[in-house]
């Protein structure tokens, strides 16, 4: 199989490790080593239009709520970010004391969030 580079996402410092789409196909959001989340519009994807920053680890998971309203970015250890997405603002941020596996909102719901500890806990 040939595969062949459509873009290149410009902006981070270090290797990423997570992207997710919105749901209306327009927005991809990656997350990276160096702190952060970028975010482009598939319009034009020559630069991010935003950039949103952890506390103090890589972003190694992120998920967009079904219905788009929210992102949800979690660091590699103790922080996940809730953004809104009108906004782009930060709506809370959950300090979990503990190494994050994973997120995942339940399906058709922008109220419930999944973490994935690696205690095994799901918080």
């Amino acid at each position: 199989m040939h595969t062949i580079a459509i873009a290149k996402l410009p902006g981070h410092i270090d290797y990423s490790f997570a992207c997710a789409w919105h749901p209306n196909g327009r927005v991809i959001a990656t997350g990276n080593q160096d702190k952060t989340t970028r975010l482009y519009d598939t319009r034009k994807l020559s630069e991010s239009f935003t950039t949103l920053s952890g506390q103090i680890g890589s972003i190694r998971s992120l998920r967009f709520s079904d219905d788009g309203a929210f992102l949800a970015m979690a660091e590699s250890a103790d922080f996940v970010h809730l953004v809104e997405t009108r906004t782009w603002d930060r709506a809370q941020e959950i300090d979990l004391f503990s190494e994050i596996a994973g997120i995942a909102f339940t399906p058709g719901d922008s109220h419930n969030l999944y973490v994935a500890c690696s205690d095994i806990a799901i918080g």
